[in-house]
């Protein structure tokens, strides 16, 4: 497989705390979403943040990563339900991105809890957007069967 390259743009008007933004996802998967910084802090009112989009990116990507290892272990899923919730906290000196907690619910057929949430524990250290936050942010993993 060649390298894969994705692309998003934004634009941004205004001062950070008054102004907003839009992103455009170039593959066109979405519509243009508008963003402000309201919706990083305090409220989203119809606005997303960039946390907002990391989350969408770690839960749609660990689902991969969950499924790949479920299925190369021979009990593919029927069904992964997963969150993320990322927390974008004030630390000294400013702010970061500090947590992304991934909670995942499983059908999979042959397969018993335990071994679903050895499964999922590997899943979260494998995912390619949890290799990109690794040793930045911390990462955490509810696995549960349905």
């Amino acid at each position: 497989m060649a390298d894969a390259q994705s692309r998003a743009d934004a634009v941004w008007e205004g001062s950070l705390t008054q102004g907003s933004g839009v992103v455009t996802m170039a593959s066109g998967a979405a519509p243009t979403l508008p963003v402000s910084w309201a919706s990083r802090t305090a409220r989203s009112k119809g606005k997303t943040s960039p946390e907002e989009l990391v989350a969408a990116a770690h839960a749609s990507c660990y689902c991969m990563a969950l499924s790949g290892i479920l299925a190369d272990g021979g009990t593919p899923p029927e069904k992964l339900e997963t969150s993320a919730t990322v927390t974008f906290a004030q630390v000294e000196g400013g702010f970061k991105v500090a947590s992304s907690a991934l909670t995942v619910k499983g059908t999979v057929p042959g397969l018993d809890e335990a071994a679903f949430k050895e499964a999922a524990e590997k899943a979260k250290d494998g995912c390619p957007i949890s290799g990109a936050l690794k040793g930045n942010v911390a990462l955490s993993v509810e696995a549960t069967m349905a």
